[in-house]
C-alpha cells in the first residue's frame, strides 16, 4: 500500500478515535461507540481528503494534476459533509419526533389503528457542523504534512 494512501486511512482512523474524548469532553460519559459514528468532531471524512491532499501536494507539488484532483475530491466531500449529510441529520430529526407526535396521537384515537411504528428511528447524526469539517480539515492537513515529513528520512 502506498504512502499516500496509509495517510488518508490513519487520519480516518485516528479521527474517528479523536471522536471519543471530544464526545466525553461534551457530555462528560465515555462512549466508545462513537468511533463508529458518523458526525461529530472532527469529521474524518475532511482529514481523509486533506490529509491525501496534503501529502500529494508535498509529494508531487501543489501545481501537479495529482494535487488538484485530490484537492477538488476534498473540496466535494467536505461539501456533503457539511450541507446535504448535515441537512438529511436535521430532516431525520424531524420525521422522528413527527412519529413520536403521531404515535402519541394513535393512542388517544382508536381509529387511526393503521398507525404502525418504524422498527428503528432515522439516524439523526449523519453530517457535520462547519466547524466540525474545519477542525477535520487542519487535523488531516496536519497529518499529512507529519506523514510526508517522516517519509523523507
Amino acid at each position: 500500500m502506498n504512502r499516500a494512501l496509509q495517510t488518508s486511512l490513519f487520519s480516518v482512523l485516528s479521527a474517528q478515535v479523536l471522536k471519543i474524548p471530544m464526545e466525553y469532553r461534551q457530555t462528560g460519559k465515555w462512549n466508545l461507540k462513537t468511533m463508529f459514528t458518523p458526525g461529530g468532531m472532527p469529521s474524518s471524512h475532511s482529514a481523509a481528503v486533506s490529509s491525501l491532499a496534503s501529502y500529494i501536494g508535498l509529494k508531487k507539488g501543489f501545481h501537479s494534476i495529482e494535487f488538484s484532483l485530490s484537492a477538488l475530491l476534498g473540496l466535494i466531500v467536505m461539501y456533503d459533509a457539511s450541507g446535504v449529510r448535515r441537512h438529511a441529520g436535521e430532516t431525520a430529526i424531524v420525521v422522528n419526533d413527527l412519529e413520536e407526535s403521531i404515535e402519541k396521537l394513535a393512542e388517544s384515537h382508536p381509529e387511526l389503528t393503521n398507525y404502525r411504528k418504524r422498527e428503528k428511528e432515522l439516524k439523526e447524526k449523519l453530517g457535520h457542523l462547519p466547524s466540525e469539517v474545519i477542525a477535520g480539515a487542519v487535523y488531516g492537513i496536519a497529518v499529512g504534512a507529519l506523514s510526508y515529513f517522516l517519509g523523507k528520512k
